[in-house]
């Protein structure tokens, strides 16, 4: 982003985080400009990579993926390069849903669904193949989800669509 989100992108944001299929008209009358004047800054929000992607929120329940898994991975020694590869190679699974390396007793967290908890040790058991340099991954199953949100606070008014 080359300049500082001003108020109106804050509000535009904020609305659009909690339903992105709002229409510039709706956008516009709760944050007081013209519905033209909203579409230029959302094009604008999009080509500066402010907005990542508008995407659809699916029910795990409906899926085959039903279950949710929380790992660990420790890597063997600060192994930066092994880091950077698992890195990009996490990026093309589709069972990992998110991927944080974070500081503490791992190196990275993942988020990784799957139908059961065989296919998740058949998922762990060939990325222990694939990058021998891990040394232990913890894993957690997540047993209930109560909030479940990619919501970043923009500003600090709340706004409510």
């Amino acid at each position: 982003m080359s300049s500082p989100l001003d108020t109106f992108d804050q509000k535009i944001l904020e609305l659009m985080q909690r339903n992105c299929r709002l229409a510039a008209d709706v956008i516009a009358e709760q944050v007081g400009l013209s519905a033209s004047a909203v579409q230029r800054r959302i094009k604008k929000l999009r080509e500066e990579g402010v907005i990542r992607a508008e995407v659809a929120i699916v029910d795990p329940a409906v899926t085959s993926h039903k279950m949710t898994f929380l790992a660990g991975v420790e890597i063997d020694r600060d192994n930066y390069a092994v880091l950077s590869r698992f890195k990009r190679w996490a990026e093309g699974q589709n069972t990992v849903q998110q991927v944080f390396y974070v500081t503490g007793h791992v190196d990275l967290m993942l988020v990784i669904t799957a139908p059961d908890t065989r296919a998740y040790d058949a998922f762990i058991e060939q990325l222990m193949q694939l990058y021998p340099q891990i040394k232990r991954v913890t894993t957690n199953v997540v047993l209930d989800t109560p909030k479940k949100s990619l919501y970043v606070p923009v500003c600090d008014e709340d706004i409510t669509a």
